[in-house]
């Protein structure tokens, strides 16, 4: 990796349109690509594919990142590598998300990657509400819609040196685990959900969070969220029941 000064100092230089400080960059950053494809390995896509839509979405970054900004290249270079793959597996994605929805994530994206340039951090839903001029949850919702399905079976965490999966931390509210859906992915389980009852459904379930996390994180009050979990729950026992 360069230093930040040889660094800063080629971002200058690509700026101005030199060629060669631009691949300069481009070269000596690659292993910060290979260390985000490998976030996203197993799920269908060719490594090759990824590496090089990562390459693109790193290109981005050194024409669009500004040398006043108070942060690190490679800071501002992640999220935006990260958002490249995740554009192209979303396109990629068989579950049907509207346009409107599409188009708003896409609004949401690059008001993210700008944030991303002036705060020297991710942003947080709330603040690319404001800037949007939106409500947090219709943040949350066109997201969530855009977001790439997972299996039931990709492990979490190992717990006493058994690996534990998503399906096993799938439960309702009477205290039965999940073993009704044991033989589904969640590709074709969640996908159906609307996309507000599947983000609340992704939060509360695989990122452990509390409903008045949820609440406070989407905008909404933890009553209706305990309302949007249990029509997901009972939409989810519908749906393997008519399978």
């Amino acid at each position: 990796m360069l230093g930040d000064e040889e660094t800063q100092e080629l971002l200058r230089r690509s700026r101005s349109g030199d060629a060669d400080a631009k691949a300069l960059i481009l070269e000596h950053n690659l292993n910060l690509v290979r260390s985000i494809v490998h976030r996203f390995t197993g799920r269908g896509f060719e490594w090759d594919d990824l590496f090089q839509i990562g390459c693109i979405g790193l290109i981005k970054a050194i024409e669009r990142f500004d040398t006043g900004y108070s942060v690190k290249f490679s800071t501002y270079a992640v999220p935006m590598i990260i958002g490249e793959i995740r554009r192209f597996i979303r396109d990629d994605n068989p579950v049907k998300v509207s346009r409107p929805l599409k188009e708003l994530a896409y609004r949401v994206h690059r008001v993210q990657e700008r944030l991303q340039g002036t705060l020297g951090r991710e942003p947080t839903i709330g603040e690319v509400a404001e800037e949007l001029a939106l409500a947090p949850q219709d943040i949350a919702v066109a997201l969530e819609a855009v977001q790439p399905p997972a299996s039931l079976y990709d492990q979490t965490f190992f717990e006493d040196g058994d690996p534990i999966r998503r399906l096993d931390q799938l439960g309702g509210d009477d205290g039965r685990d999940g073993t009704d859906i044991d033989s589904l992915a969640l590709q074709e389980v969640l996908a159906r959900l609307p996309p507000r009852e599947r983000l609340v459904i992704r939060l509360r379930f695989f990122e452990d969070k509390t409903q008045a996390e949820i609440a406070r994180l989407i905008g909404l009050s933890q009553v209706q969220v305990s309302r949007i979990e249990k029509q997901a729950l009972r939409l989810i026992k519908e749906y393997l029941q008519s399978s």
